[in-house]
């Protein structure tokens, strides 16, 4: 529940600086939420169906995908006097932070395996509190929809601008 409460978070503050501040996110961006919703999802199954290796292998892999569309992208703002795209969080642009959440995320089901590991519980030994979970998924479920409405608003049917300005389909 933790990891996807950590995903949601991610993704409420993308969000918020795309609506509020009026941020669209490039195509890159919108692959690395696209990254953090697979992310999401890999701990979501461990919610509804119990701990499973493949959702553990889900997530890693979701968040190696991420990580490297991630560093695509910073490599792309390497270059001295550039800018970089959107605005910065606590100094740092929003696709360097998906970098350190990916990187963050691998570390933390490492983390879990070996604590696992040490206390000797197998998959599925950890009762979850039904009230507590279906919230969680509720919010998850309502940022992976929100992100799916805004990206078509933003791209239509076709490929999304490499910098955009506006929704396409909101003229």
């Amino acid at each position: 529940m933790l990891g996807l409460l950590g995903i949601s978070l991610i993704l409420t503050v993308a969000f918020f600086y795309q609506l509020a501040r009026g941020e669209l996110p490039c195509p890159l961006c919108l692959l690395q939420r696209a990254g953090f919703i697979a992310i999401g999802m890999g701990f979501l199954f461990n919610m509804q169906f119990g701990e499973r290796l493949s959702h553990y292998a889900m997530v890693l892999i979701a968040s190696l995908v991420t990580g490297v569309i991630s560093m695509r992208q910073v490599s792309l703002h390497l270059a001295p006097g550039d800018p970089g795209y959107g605005s910065t969080l606590l100094g740092l642009h929003f696709y360097t932070w998906a970098l350190i959440a990916a990187v963050g995320v691998i570390c933390y089901v490492a983390l879990v395996f070996v604590l696992k590991d040490m206390s000797g519980k197998r998959d599925g030994d950890v009762p979850l509190h039904r009230l507590a979970s279906n919230a969680v998924f509720a919010i998850f479920a309502l940022l992976v929809a929100a992100n799916l409405l805004s990206t078509v608003l933003e791209c239509g049917a076709g490929q999304c601008d490499d910098n955009p300005v506006r929704y396409l389909l909101l003229k």
